[in-house]
């Protein structure tokens, strides 16, 4: 009853803003094709520093994530059923119970856990499954900050953060996570077994999670600021407000 309204106030409202900021391509294209306006990107931050380079590995697969339906965690279940490999998904949500029906005995849950818990299961994980389709996504720069590969769904902003193999490309030391495509269990089951014959470097996929890290969004996000007022006249004393 009230979309026709919200969207003549959405699109009034974005007449007012002076400048649009992404967080990533994915969005910025977004903009352009519903405002007609462009954005600059600049990536939302990650705490890298906070995560350590792990280069053991233990014996599962890691989904960390809310269990709402748009996550696609059911398709990460439904693969690994029929994988019979190791899955831990650490998470909360309105789709927890329907998602342990679902489950087979190879896949346990865990509630949320601290921070410092999850950094402990990041590191000892074989590889993170991104299963959805995110604007940007946090969760996939965290496993690299372990060195950890990231097998994800080959759309929406985890193709900016995850330099990802997909399934008709060479698989080199540079990749650092595989991607599946379409949005099914069959890719899925595809992706974790190429994953399974791929050899990723840890130092290279945190180097990849490092150009995400918290000062680096700091630096960009003030460069933009100073630049835009810098455009409108504004003195130093005045720019010195973002500080």
């Amino acid at each position: 009853f009230f979309m026709n309204y919200l969207r003549t106030w959405d699109e009034k409202s974005s007449d007012r803003v002076d400048y649009f900021v992404a967080i990533s391509e994915n969005v910025r294209r977004r903009i352009k094709k519903h405002y007609r306006r462009d954005a600059e990107v600049i990536y939302p931050p990650a705490d890298v520093d906070f995560y350590s380079l792990s280069k053991s590995t233990g014996d599962y697969f890691l989904v960390t994530s809310a269990l709402v339906p748009y996550k696609r965690v059911d398709l990460a279940i439904l693969a690994f059923n029929e994988l019979n490999l190791p899955l831990l998904i650490i998470g909360e949500g309105a789709d927890k119970k329907k998602l342990k029906k679902l489950s087979k005995g190879n896949i346990r849950f865990l509630d949320w856990q601290n921070p410092s818990e999850l950094k402990k299961y990041y590191s000892g994980c074989k590889a993170l499954i991104f299963p959805g389709e995110e604007d940007f996504g946090i969760v996939p720069v965290e496993a690299q900050a372990c060195g950890k590969p990231v097998i994800a769904f080959g759309k929406g902003g985890v193709i900016e953060s995850v330099k990802g193999v997909y399934p008709d490309q060479e698989f080199t030391s540079d990749h650092t996570g595989i991607f599946f495509y379409p949005q099914t269990k069959e890719a899925l089951m595809d992706a974790v077994r190429r994953f399974e014959s791929a050899r990723f470097d840890p130092e290279r996929i945190r180097a990849n999670a490092i150009r995400f890290d918290r000062k680096i969004f700091k630096e960009k996000m003030k460069d933009f600021v100073e630049s835009k007022l810098h455009e409108h006249g504004c003195n130093q004393k005045q720019t010195e407000t973002i500080e």
